[in-house]
C-alpha cells in the first residue's frame, strides 16, 4: 500500500493594531454599533480617493524585520477584482508583483505545538519559509439569518496583513505551531491583538496530497479550505481533508483544484467552488496610490524591532537559571513574561528561579479560570516577590506562603497583613526553640537511639514533632539545625 505525503501552504490574514483604517480616516473599532464607523472612502462611493495610512504600513514592514523578510525599495498597490455583497467597491486594494515583504521564516516553537505532540516533534528547531507578507484593506462583514443577509461594514477597509508561506508544513501539528508561533511573534512586536475569536487573525489553508515516489518538486492538486475559526479547528479540518484525498487518490477519483469550506459541527470538508487563478482576479495597478519608497521607513523601524518569543527565552534560561521548559512557558506570553520580569526586580535577593516557580505553578494554576489573562491579576508582582522573600528569610513556611498567596489572589491584599491575621509569624528565637527540642528528646529515648545509630532520616520526626508543639510557628529550618545538633554533634 503507498504512503502518501501532506503539503500544507498557509495564508494568515492579521487586522493590525492602527487607529484608522488604511485608505481613510474612520476609526479601527471592535464591537461598534453596524455601520457608524463609514465614509464614502470605505463604502466605495464613486469619486472618494483613498490615502494610504502609514502606521500600516510601518507595522507591517516590523512584522517583515522581525520575520527576517526583506523589503523591495519600492512597493505599489493593486486592485483585485471580484464580486462579494460584502465588498463595497467589487475590488480590493491590495499588492500583487510589488509587496512591502519578501521572504522571511517563522520559528517553531516547542511549546507552540499541541501538548500532545510536544514530545514527538518530528522537526525540532524548524523555520518555514514565508513566501511574502503584503497589505490590504479587510471587507465587510456578513451575517446569515434564516431568511435574510445583514452587511456591516465598520470592518471595510481596516488595514490587513496577509502572510503566506511557502508549502512548508507537513502536518497538522505543525500548522498549529506556526500559527502560535506567529501569533506570539505578532503580538510581541504591538502589530496585532490577533484574536482570532474576534476575527483579527483568520487562517486559509491550501493542502494537497501526494503518494511517496511523486516527484519532490511536483505537488499534488492543491485543495484550499476556508471558515477556520480556530485553532483547534484548523486541525482537526487538516486531518480529515488529508485522509479525505488519500481516500479520492486509493479509489482513482480524480482531485480537483477547488476551495472547500469546514463544517465543524459535521466535521467534514464542502466544496464551495472551483479554485480561481491569479489570472481570473484581473490585476492591474491602482491608478489612485503611486508607488511608495521604503528605505527611511525599513530604516526607521529597525529600532523598533523588540526582543523576540525565543531571545527572551534564551535570556531567562542564561540571567534567571529557569530551566528550559519554565523559561519557555514564561515567554510563551509577553504580558506574562513582563509580570515576571516586574516581580524579578522588585527585590534582587528573592531568587529568579523559585518566583519563576511560583508564577507557573501557583499563579496560573489560579489564573486558569480566568478569560482576562495576566492583566487582570489581582496580585501585584511586587506583591509576590514580597510573599516569596518571607519565605525565604524563614518568616513563614513554604505551605504557609501558599495559603497566604490564595488569599492574596482573592483580596488583593498584600502578604504582610494575612499572615498577621493568621499568626503565621515564625518563631526563630533558638532559645525558645532549643527548649521544646529537648522537652520531645527527653521524651522520646529510643528515637534517639534510631538515630544515633545511623537513621539520620529519623530527625524529620524531631522536627515534625516540633512544629507540631509550637502549633506550625516553628521555623523548620531552625529547627532542623537544633536537632541535628544535640544528636550528631
Amino acid at each position: 500500500m503507498p504512503k502518501y505525503i501532506v503539503t500544507i501552504g498557509l495564508e494568515v490574514h492579521a487586522q493590525l493594531t492602527t487607529q484608522s483604517k488604511m485608505f481613510c480616516a474612520c476609526p479601527v473599532e471592535v464591537g461598534a454599533e453596524p455601520n457608524t464607523n463609514t465614509c464614502p472612502t470605505c463604502l466605495g462611493l464613486p469619486g472618494a480617493l483613498p490615502v494610504l495610512n502609514e502606521a500600516a504600513i510601518e507595522k507591517t514592514i516590523l512584522t517583515g524585520l522581525m520575520l527576517g523578510c526583506s523589503t523591495p525599495p519600492v512597493v505599489s498597490w493593486d486592485r483585485k477584482n471580484y464580486f462579494y455583497p460584502d465588498m463595497p467597491k467589487n475590488y480590493q486594494i491590495t499588492q500583487m508583483p510589488f509587496p512591502l515583504c519578501l521572504g522571511g521564516g517563522v520559528p517553531l516553537y516547542d511549546m507552540a505545538y499541541p501538548k500532545d505532540a510536544q514530545k514527538s516533534i518530528v522537526n525540532p528547531g524548524k523555520v518555514v519559509k514565508l513566501t511574502r507578507i503584503h497589505l490590504e484593506e479587510d471587507v465587510g462583514k456578513s451575517t446569515h439569518h434564516d431568511k435574510f443577509t445583514t452587511l456591516d461594514f465598520n470592518r471595510a477597509g481596516t488595514p490587513l496583513m496577509e502572510i503566506v508561506s511557502d508549502p512548508d508544513l507537513d502536518s497538522a501539528e505543525e500548522v498549529v505551531a506556526y500559527l502560535t508561533s506567529l501569533r506570539q511573534i505578532l503580538i510581541y512586536g504591538g502589530v496585532s491583538d490577533a484574536d482570532m475569536e474576534k476575527g483579527q487573525m483568520r487562517c486559509d489553508v491550501n493542502i494537497s496530497v501526494r503518494p511517496e515516489d511523486h516527484p519532490k518538486e511536483k505537488l499534488g492538486v492543491k485543495i484550499e479550505l476556508k471558515n477556520l475559526n480556530s485553532i483547534s479547528a484548523i486541525r482537526r479540518a487538516i486531518k480529515y481533508e488529508a485522509e479525505r484525498q488519500i481516500r479520492c487518490l486509493e479509489t482513482g477519483e480524480k482531485l480537483v483544484q477547488s476551495t472547500r469550506r469546514w463544517l465543524d459541527d459535521e466535521g467534514i470538508t464542502d466544496e464551495m467552488r472551483s479554485k480561481e487563478d491569479a489570472h481570473d482576479y484581473r490585476y492591474f495597478p491602482d491608478p489612485d496610490l503611486i508607488p511608495l519608497r521604503t528605505e527611511a521607513i525599513v530604516e526607521r523601524m529597525r529600532s523598533q524591532v523588540p526582543e523576540l518569543p525565543h531571545e527572551k527565552r534564551a535570556r531567562f534560561e542564561s540571567d534567571y537559571g529557569c530551566s528550559v521548559y519554565d523559561a519557555s512557558v514564561l515567554a510563551s506570553d509577553k504580558a506574562l513574561a513582563s509580570y515576571y520580569e516586574a516581580a524579578v526586580s522588585a527585590d534582587a535577593k528573592v531568587p529568579a528561579k523559585k518566583l519563576a516557580n511560583w508564577v507557573i505553578n501557583d499563579l496560573l494554576g489560579l489564573m486558569k479560570d480566568s478569560e482576562e489573562g495576566i492583566s487582570a491579576c489581582p496580585v501585584k508582582p511586587e506583591d509576590l516577590s514580597e510573599l516569596v522573600a518571607f519565605v525565604e528569610s524563614g518568616k513563614i513556611s513554604n505551605n504557609q506562603a501558599k495559603e497566604v498567596f490564595a488569599e492574596m489572589f482573592a483580596t488583593g491584599q498584600k502578604a504582610a497583613p494575612i499572615i498577621k491575621a493568621k499568626g503565621f509569624e515564625q518563631v526563630s528565637d533558638t532559645g525558645a526553640l532549643e527548649a521544646i527540642v529537648e522537652q520531645i528528646l527527653a521524651a522520646n529515648p529510643d528515637k534517639v537511639a534510631e538515630v544515633k545509630g545511623g537513621n539520620e532520616k529519623a530527625m524529620n520526626w524531631f522536627t515534625g514533632q516540633a512544629m507540631k508543639a509550637s502549633q506550625g510557628k516553628a521555623n523548620p529550618k531552625i529547627v532542623t539545625e537544633i536537632v541535628r545538633k544535640k544528636l550528631l554533634e
